[in-house]
């Protein structure tokens, strides 16, 4: 199974930006790769996705917000987030798979105030 490290977050003040880093343990070429987030008292939930092939997908709430580039010869997803709002406060977590995202990352914590 591949590992998945999030970092970057932290407290950030409404509209600024920030960057969170995913680096996986191997190659991750043709892995669809996702960024998700689950707020206290909220379900987990997908916020952004890139796939093999590069074709994205964002949640509704975050889209002109937040982009998912990522470099394959690095192993590394980002999620570019700026025009932070206070409901964008949550843990962050990196996911991988092939497909399906099966694994996921620790997570990293975004507070926006």
């Amino acid at each position: 199974h591949v590992q998945l490290v999030e970092s970057g977050g932290g407290p950030v003040q409404a509209g600024g930006s920030l960057r969170l880093s995913c680096v996986a343990s191997k190659y991750t070429n043709g892995y669809c790769m996702g960024w998700f987030r689950q707020a206290p008292g909220k379900e987990r939930e997908s916020v952004a996705a890139i796939e093999g092939d590069g074709t994205t997908s964002y949640a509704d709430s975050v889209k002109g917000r937040f982009t998912i580039p990522r470099d394959n010869v690095k192993n590394t997803v980002w999620l570019q987030m700026d025009s932070l709002k206070s409901e964008d406060t949550a843990m962050y977590y990196c996911g991988a798979g092939v497909g399906v995202i099966d694994t996921w990352g620790q997570g990293t914590q975004v507070t926006v105030s």
